[in-house]
């Protein structure tokens, strides 16, 4: 069976976003070397992944000179957003309250992080009780 396309960045298009929403606008260069320090990617694999998600709307480009500038084409909250959409779907069947137990499974909250999620749900409340 052919695997359905996903709504969201891959793995390592997200890595390179993470870069972009980081230090923002950048060059082929600049990727690169950020994702250098920590595993080992080619150049030209950084520059064809570059091109790939300029042809997917991921990102955007200005050439300067002889250099293409790319940025991301969405902000963080928005790629979290369409990500945590499709795995809602995909996975806890629409589910928030699923999702969130899971989450809360694999990885314990701090009681800080649990105050700050009641107070999100209390937030939730008030606008669905409005």
């Amino acid at each position: 069976m052919a695997r359905r396309p996903s709504r969201g960045p891959t793995e390592r298009e997200l890595e390179i976003l993470q870069v972009l929403w980081t230090d923002g606008t950048s060059s082929v260069r600049a990727v690169h070397e950020h994702l250098s320090e920590t595993e080992g990617i080619s150049f030209t694999s950084v520059q064809t992944m570059l091109q790939v998600m300029f042809d997917k709307g991921l990102t955007k480009r200005e050439l300067q000179g002889r250099t293409y500038l790319y940025r991301a084409a969405t902000s963080q909250e928005e790629a979290q957003r369409t990500l945590l959409a499709d795995l809602l779907d995909r996975a806890f069947g629409g589910s928030a309250k699923a999702l969130v137990s899971r989450a809360l499974d694999v990885k314990r909250a701090t009681n800080e992080e649990l105050d700050e999620l009641q107070a999100l749900l209390d937030e939730a409340r008030r606008v669905d009780d409005a």
